[in-house]
């Protein structure tokens, strides 16, 4: 299992093949990820333990805030604007098609903008 580490938490790769993506990723309270969106990927973010705050939306003036918790799922398709904070630790499963490097950061509070 491979093991990248993040400025808010980590990510860990269950399962990586030519069709499907499995990670797990663990978000520390108080931190979040880029506001971004992907090309081409489609991901869907299931809640483990913790709260997660996600932003969503076409426009980055207008995102939709939701909290979701323990058992709690969201589907992204490709253009949607999106990011992540955690209201507490946070552990969640994002499955997703492929596509490892297919992401266009419009924000980062890390100074990662591609």
């Amino acid at each position: 299992m491979d093991v990248i580490e993040k400025p808010w938490g980590k990510e860990e790769i269950l399962q990586i093949n030519s069709k499907y993506m499995v990670k797990r990723l663990t978000m520390y309270k108080g931190h979040r990820c880029s506001l971004q969106y992907h090309l081409k990927k489609i991901e869907t973010i299931f809640v483990l333990k913790g709260k997660l705050n996600i932003l969503s939306g076409k426009d980055k003036n207008s995102l939709e805030s939701v909290i979701y918790e323990d058992g709690q799922f969201i589907t992204l398709f490709p253009g949607n604007i999106h990011r992540m904070e955690a209201i507490e630790d946070c552990v969640y499963l994002e499955a997703s098609t492929p596509e490892m490097d297919d992401v266009v950061r419009i924000k980062d509070d890390y100074n990662r903008i591609n």
